[in-house]
């Protein structure tokens, strides 16, 4: 009996694995994704300073959280926040890493912050995701003081590029997607909601801070892939969609590793990295609310160019796959026990209602205290 049950467990999963699923998504989103982060990337290429094109690249991501159904100014009030949100990640990420046990324990308490706050506002997948992916690839980088007002400059410079895109965006084609009436943006949530999104939040943060401590521990080539994988996985909706998608997520990682090659071996051109990233990015977005296996085959290639296309590595492809297939393998089987965590019903009420006993009882102190 257990058998015929674990058999028809794979089958349904392998059918998983190429199964497209219907998808709400605007048509133009993939082609908005791909000019924010190609027209700077190719002006970095033009004036011959692909880091800084990268780093602007890296910030223009934002405009995947521009909102389709909102009024105008709604949806520019929600693009600015998160572009900030963008320039906070990186700069707590580049301030802080002149230590890696100083950057790993900011890095957690940041990571803890910001889900939860995604988590109060319900913000739409990709959530918090970009976020802590910016400020994990910020505490990679090596730290050089003189430099960072710079660099930040660079990142600002391809969120504000982004922010125009999406009012223009907004002006020639969104006005079609309006709603009739404004939506509300500040939801009121309740106490015990409130304590169970930090309960989550906590978990998320406490498994960023360990798989970025592991991976410079373990002295690992540019570690923050591990924090990237594992917040990958631990981002499923239920903890049958975690282990569903660590599984989807390895399997798509060996392909997209061996299309990175791929794609590596042939040229090792800016100019021609810099189209392969715009490709990416437009089949990324077709994809990822259609078939997960499908985008992170994408995602891992793109991942790979983004962090590594104005670095020595990129002309070993050899060498740079080996260590990212490694780094993102270790992410992922964290992310399983993460998510494990997180989803686990008894554990999360069981904390909650020990947070609320305190309070209570910490509350009656208080009181007799004063009186």
């Amino acid at each position: 009996m257990s058998s015929n049950l674990f058999v028809q467990l794979i089958k349904q999963e392998s059918k998983n694995l190429f199964q497209l699923k219907h998808s709400d998504r605007l048509w133009h989103v993939p082609f908005m994704a791909m000019f924010a982060i190609g027209v700077p990337l190719l002006t970095g290429w033009y004036f011959d300073n692909l880091q800084a094109g990268l780093l602007a690249c890296l910030a223009g991501l934002v405009i995947l959280y521009v909102p389709a159904h909102l009024p105008t100014p709604q949806r520019m009030f929600i693009m600015l926040v998160c572009s900030f949100g963008f320039m906070f990640s990186y700069v707590v990420g580049v301030i802080f890493s002149f230590n890696y046990l100083v950057s790993a324990v900011v890095f957690g308490l940041f990571a803890t912050a910001v889900h939860w706050i995604s988590l109060y506002f319900s913000m739409p997948p990709p959530g918090s995701f970009f976020f802590i992916m910016i400020a994990s690839m910020a505490s990679n980088t090596p730290f050089d003081f003189d430099t960072i007002a710079t660099r930040i400059g660079y990142f600002v410079l391809g969120t504000i590029f982004a922010c125009t895109l999406a009012l223009i965006y907004s002006f020639i084609i969104g006005r079609r997607y309006l709603p009739q009436t404004p939506v509300r943006i500040i939801p009121v949530v309740p106490i015990k909601t409130q304590m169970d999104y930090l309960i989550r939040a906590l978990i998320v943060g406490a498994f960023m801070f360990i798989s970025l401590l592991l991976g410079n521990l373990l002295h690992f080539n540019n570690p923050y892939w591990i924090p990237i994988s594992c917040l990958a996985i631990m981002q499923g909706i239920s903890l049958y969609h975690v282990w569903q998608r660590a599984l989807h997520r390895i399997a798509g990682t060996f392909i997209g590793i061996g299309l990175c090659w791929a794609l590596i071996s042939i040229s090792q051109e800016p100019l021609y990295l810099c189209i392969c990233i715009m490709l990416l990015q437009f089949i990324i977005e077709i994809f990822i609310s259609r078939n997960y296996t499908f985008a992170v085959v994408f995602i891992t290639a793109l991942t790979v160019l983004l962090a590594e296309a104005g670095s020595p590595l990129i002309h070993a492809p050899n060498t740079l796959i080996q260590s990212r297939l490694i780094d993102i393998i270790i992410g992922s089987l964290l992310g399983g026990i993460g998510g494990w965590l997180l989803h686990h019903e008894y554990i999360r009420h069981h904390t909650v209602d020990q947070i609320r006993s305190t309070r209570i009882v910490w509350k009656r102190k208080r009181k007799k205290m004063e009186s």
